[in-house]
């Protein structure tokens, strides 16, 4: 198995930990510290050795942060983690707020006692968070201070060590142009940006910049590591030496100088006192790497990291990998979701069901001669109200039968060479009530909704979000998160910049993988999600109209529950797309199936009464 059951988070531990911090803070003469859900490079998935919140508070979400001052503790964690962070931590220890609303800088500038000194690593936080961080606390005198070692590191006596898994190459028949063309590229645009060399933080940027993969954290193919980009002469690359075979090795020495990890400090530095300016994304780059550089007499350029844009938008050979990676996993899917089908209720949990899913995508994977690498993310399998926690992860002590009248919620996804998937389907187990068709028709009518909307250039993720919301709206209901994030080519589910949510600022670009992810979570009874991975087409014209028009493709080819849909509340349009849909699935997957799941997908496929 790729993912564990195992239960991670100790709510009881967080009286002693926080205790232990709060001696060592007034030894180092701090009235507070902060402790971020990060890492070095301000990844979403981190490597054992760097999950510290979780240590510290027991709260196990991939995003969040924690305050502690003398004399109380708070967690900040966004709408998808506050059932989750309820149950995982401690309430006698820690008060929850919300990390959107009333983030640490907000809560700080109310609520720190004037004049505090609170403690931050300065490698765990960004360059933006930092300034605006000071912006706020300015007004208390309140004085934030970088400590050189981290603070939960020094009460860690079991901290695991850092990975050192191995890293790959990943062919130019699945990245479809070289790493030598793609620095090229990036060194043009730094140039264009007015800075001498760039600073790649992101481990996504240097896996998609340099045609590399790796194992150091979970779910997402990445080897930890940094890289200097200068306008002209050979890149620095800092990655541990003990990653790479002959192979790799021989290959990357071609693209860039090996460095060890422990030189970039000095290697910037140097090239702080030695260039005019470097540039460093603010949204990513380490405030340690700001202060190594100001630090030399270098300045600071803001500049969006160069291949976080181009990574985003998918070649043509990248485009074909994910549709062929789609097709797969459909494959899949249909063949758990037949199984699943077949089972009486009761007889099937949460925990068995994710064992089916991954043997059946890496049976299906063995089969069409595309091993399955692993799973893109911990699959969400959540039964009736384990269902309405958004980022629910199954454990030995919260697993839940199926049971006879309850919907069931499984978010999933696969690594493949060829492209990275990602998927939720919400199923009943026997009959559905008539509030749960309701709404799991709204939550569908938004993901149709976007699956057919177009839209001019220039539109943001922000601007389409309502449309996914607009048939649950009309009902007094909503959801609390973001209707769709990017998503990588074999790298991570999860990707920048572009994303529909009402904070999702980039422009769509043709090329752009997306997910469209409408739902409805009902606290203490059940949770409704569907999602589609979709791509932004490019802009053409509509007959009769003036200007040329973006539209999606959807790339995910898995049925939809029927016997879930009011078809009442949908409108012709709706049920045509729906139909079209199904049928192309059917058309799509029949090939590849036979037997009790072919019958299967002829029925669930069948046009709608």
């Amino acid at each position: 198995m790729f993912q564990s059951f195992d239960v991670t988070a100790d709510p009881s531990q967080g009286i002693t930990r926080v205790g232990q911090l709060r001696k060592a803070l007034a030894k180092a003469g701090l009235d507070g510290y902060l402790v971020p859900r990060a890492d070095e490079h301000q990844g979403e998935y981190v490597a054992p050795s760097c999950e510290r919140l979780a240590w510290l508070t027991g709260f196990t979400g991939s995003a969040g942060a924690a305050l502690v001052l003398k004399d109380r503790a708070i967690l900040f964690v966004d709408g998808r983690y506050t059932l989750q962070a309820a149950e995982q931590t401690d309430p006698s220890i820690f008060t929850v707020e919300s990390l959107i609303d009333t983030p640490p800088r907000e809560w700080i500038a109310r609520n720190a006692p004037t004049g505090s000194r609170i403690g931050f690593d300065p490698w765990l936080h960004t360059v933006a968070e930092l300034r605006a961080l000071r912006d706020r606390a300015r007004a208390r005198s309140i004085e934030l201070v970088p400590v050189d070692d981290n603070m939960v590191d020094l009460i860690w006596d079991d901290r695991p060590s850092p990975p050192l898994a191995q890293a790959r190459i990943q062919s130019k028949d699945y990245a479809g142009e070289l790493a030598a063309a793609k620095l090229e590229r990036m060194a043009k645009a730094v140039r264009e940006a007015g800075a001498d060399c760039t600073v790649l933080t992101d481990p996504s940027s240097i896996a998609w910049a340099f045609n590399i993969r790796g194992q150091d954290v979970p779910h997402t193919p990445l080897a930890l590591g940094f890289a200097i980009l200068p306008v002209d002469g050979r890149p620095l690359l800092f990655l541990d030496r003990r990653k790479l075979d002959r192979e790799t090795e021989a290959y990357l020495t071609q693209l860039a100088d090996l460095k060890a990890p422990s030189t970039l400090e000095a290697e910037l530095s140097r090239c702080a006192k030695s260039t005019g300016s470097i540039g460093l994304d603010p949204s990513i780059a380490a405030e340690r790497l700001r202060l190594v550089v100001e630090e030399a007499g270098g300045s600071i350029t803001d500049l969006d990291d160069p291949a976080r844009l181009p990574r985003a938008i998918k070649n043509a050979t990248e485009l074909e990998g994910a549709r062929t990676a789609h097709r797969r996993d459909g494959v899949a899917m249909a063949r758990f979701l037949s199984w699943l089908d077949r089972q009486e209720p009761g007889t099937v949990d949460e925990i068995s069901a994710v064992r089916k899913l991954e043997e059946s995508r890496a049976e299906t994977g063995q089969s069409l001669q595309m091993p399955l690498h692993d799973i893109s993310f911990d699959t969400i399998s959540g039964a009736g109200p384990n269902g309405a926690i958004i980022h629910y992860r199954v454990t030995t002590k919260t697993n839940r039968t199926l049971a006879a009248n309850e919907l069931y919620l499984v978010d999933s996804g696969a690594q493949y060479d060829d492209g990275t998937t990602d998927i939720t389907r919400t199923v009943i187990i026997g009959r559905p009530g008539d509030e749960m068709r309701e709404r799991y028709t709204r939550v569908l009518k938004g993901l149709i909704a976007l699956s057919t909307i177009r839209f001019p250039k220039g539109t943001r993720g922000m601007d389409l979000d309502p449309f996914a919301r607009h048939a649950l709206w009309q009902a007094g209901l909503d959801y609390a998160h973001g209707t769709g994030h990017g998503v990588g080519s074999y790298l991570a589910v999860h990707e920048g910049p572009q994303r529909i949510a009402r904070t999702g600022t980039q422009v769509l670009e043709a090329g752009m993988i997306l997910s469209n992810e409408p739902g409805y979570y009902k606290p203490g009874s059940y949770g409704i999600r569907l999602e589609n991975l979709i791509v932004v087409e490019p802009a053409s014209a509509i007959p009769g109209g003036e200007i040329d028009m973006h539209g999606f493709e959807t790339l995910t080819l898995c049925p939809f529950d029927r016997r879930l849909i009011d078809t009442g509340l949908l409108s012709p349009q709706e049920r045509d797309w729906l139909d079209t849909y199904h049928a192309r699935v059917r058309e799509t997957l029949a090939p590849l199936l036979d037997g009790e799941t072919l019958d299967w997908l002829e029925k669930a496929t069948a046009p709608l009464d």
